[in-house]
């Protein structure tokens, strides 16, 4: 990007900024900024968090419920005493691999990497439980990729056909991965038989019935099930519901009623191949056939939908990557859709890991949730060249945390022929939260799979960014997408103002913003039960963070702060 685009850019933030009044130093703010103000959206959910009809319960997204502090294990290897050398040519990729192994074969533990520059020509892989690599700072430990996934794989062509490099949402030069799960995508890739990425396997054929569960509505902590005798607090399981004839899932997905019911889904091809529904989610209590979840129902349980609760593959859980920058070698950014894979750090099949003080730099995309759930990404950024992805969530991810990141500005000029997304979300995905975000370059890129009941709060952007998907994947968004405290630079409304696109949407507190750009039309016909409050102020909203004062308020079942029926004792 060039120097003058820069200074213009600067130029319009500021004098956008001076229009909200939220210049300070020497600009003066042309008016006072308008007094908080609670919307009445937020007196409504108070009364029903669990199943209020536009905004989600998202109170425990994130590792652990959210929890503030990630687990600290016990120190067991570090990569240097396994022959790794921070001179910044030396191939340590082996090294570090056979570390992480290391503490995966003494049941978990800290892998540490001391300051430095280290090269790695190959994926660093965790694929064992309880396994963190920590660096000693993403101002200070630095992974050097010098190749593409690519080159390190292979081809990897899209399931749904067509010349695109499925590097371009999948995979990581970082890959945290059940070993087993892992071990077959690769296989999978290198044989041509291109895999579906979740919970169930390369075909959607590993998994098994545990119970049948009886009829329950959408934010109750409990379900009654069949047969209890194969289910324990703390066992992960999947809550599996199927699709009829008629679409119904795909209409309560959208929130039902005459719009979703009038929609054409049959021919929308991608996005029947995404159900049956996969949700994970552990199990809290089990009493006679009653039994208790982490969190609370995000549809639905109709008999027509078979649920079912069934196994999975193996998770990866307690894992994570801390404290490091992965620097890719830097290249042009690839056409739109055939990146090559240099990719960042990827989360899949993962429940309750995180990532946290990461950069990731020059990469095709930045960090990825694939069939990831209940995982935290925290004070991360995207810096460098530009991406295609600086992060996508896709595969069925559902209830996770992105907290204090960061899209920087490119640092060259986007090629001809690329695509720029920017907090991407897909594929059924559900119950994301991205909070208290920079993005100096994107969009909110709701990428069409009917994504639904996602969050975004209190975050800033220059909105230059274009959402994908393709029409077969079929509707942009699903029902209770929440845009709260936003703050668009540039006044550009696409995918941030969503009271005429999502139905039953909340926006509230967005400065004013037009259309232009990338214009989009609604998916669903009639009145979509959108509501839009305190338009036109900048953090004038109370509360101003809705994932934190939602956390704040109700804490779910047994714990103190729960105010909801819905939520046993």
């Amino acid at each position: 990007m060039s120097d003058a685009h820069l200074t213009r850019r600067t130029l319009l933030a500021t004098a956008t900024a001076v229009a909200l009044g939220a210049v300070t130093g020497t600009a003066r703010a042309a008016q006072p900024p308008p007094p908080p103000r609670a919307p009445a959206l937020w007196g409504e959910f108070c009364r029903t968090p669990f199943t209020h009809p536009q905004i989600p319960y998202i109170g425990r997204a994130g590792c652990r419920g959210g929890a503030a502090r990630f687990r600290r294990p016990r120190t067991v290897a570090d990569v240097t005493a396994y022959g790794a050398v921070p001179d910044g040519t030396t191939d340590c990729a082996p090294a570090i691999n056979r570390a992480i192994a290391a503490a995966g074969r003494a049941g978990g533990g800290t892998v540490t990497i001391p300051p430095g520059t280290y090269r790695i020509d190959d994926v660093i892989r965790i694929g064992d439980s309880n396994v963190v690599l920590r660096g000693a700072g993403s101002g200070r430990t630095t992974l050097y990729a010098t190749k593409s996934l690519t080159e390190l794989i292979g081809v990897y062509g899209s399931r749904y056909g067509g010349d695109k490099s499925s590097w371009s949402w999948a995979g990581g030069l970082v890959w945290l991965a059940p070993r087993a799960r892992w071990d077959s995508l690769v296989a999978a890739v290198r044989s041509r038989a291109w895999p579906f990425e979740g919970w169930t396997g390369n075909r959607r054929d590993e998994w098994t019935t545990l119970t049948t569960v009886a009829p329950a509505r959408r934010g109750s902590w409990t379900v009654t099930v069949a047969d209890a005798s194969a289910l324990r607090p703390g066992r992960l399981v999947l809550l599996r519901l199927a699709d009829d004839p008629a679409h119904t899932l795909l209409q309560h997905m959208a929130g039902g009623g005459p719009g979703p019911a009038s929609y054409v889904w049959d021919d929308k091809t991608k996005l029947t191949s995404y159900v049956p529904y996969e949700w994970p989610v552990r199990i809290t209590r089990v009493r006679g056939r009653r039994v208790t979840l982490e969190r609370p129902l995000p549809l639905d349980v109709r008999p027509e939908w078979d649920p079912r609760l069934t196994t999975h593959v193996g998770e990866l859980t307690g894992s994570a990557v801390e404290g490091l920058t992965l620097e890719a070698v830097e290249t042009p950014q690839s056409p739109h859709l055939l990146d090559k894979g240099y990719n960042g750090v990827v989360l899949q099949c993962a429940y309750d890991c995180w990532v946290d003080d990461v950069t990731v730099r020059h990469v095709d995309n930045g960090f990825g949730l694939v069939a990831a759930s209940a995982c935290t990404l925290r004070r991360t950024r995207v810096a460098g060249r530009g991406s295609h992805h600086p992060y996508f969530c896709r595969e069925g991810s559902h209830d996770n945390l992105i907290e204090d990141f960061t899209i920087e500005e490119r640092t060259v000029p986007a090629p001809a022929g690329t695509q720029l997304h920017g907090v991407n979300v897909e594929g059924l995905s559900s119950h994301n939260v991205w909070s208290r975000g920079d993005m100096r370059m994107g969009t909110f890129d709701s990428h069409r799979g009917l994504p639904f009941a996602d969050v975004r709060t209190d975050i800033t952007v220059y909105n230059d960014g274009q959402h994908g998907g393709d029409a077969s994947a079929g509707p942009l968004f699903g029902a209770r997408f929440t845009h709260w405290n936003i703050r668009v630079t540039n006044g550009r409304a696409g995918l941030m103002k969503i009271d005429g696109l999502a139905p039953y949407s909340a926006t509230a507190g967005l400065n004013e913003v037009r259309e232009f750009g990338q214009v989009d039309v609604p998916d669903f016909t009639g009145d979509l039960h959108s509501r839009l409050e305190l338009y036109g102020t900048t953090d004038a909203v109370r509360p101003r963070n809705l994932h934190e004062a939602q956390r704040a308020l109700f804490r779910g079942p047994g714990l103190s702060g729960s105010r909801s029926g819905s939520a046993p004792g």
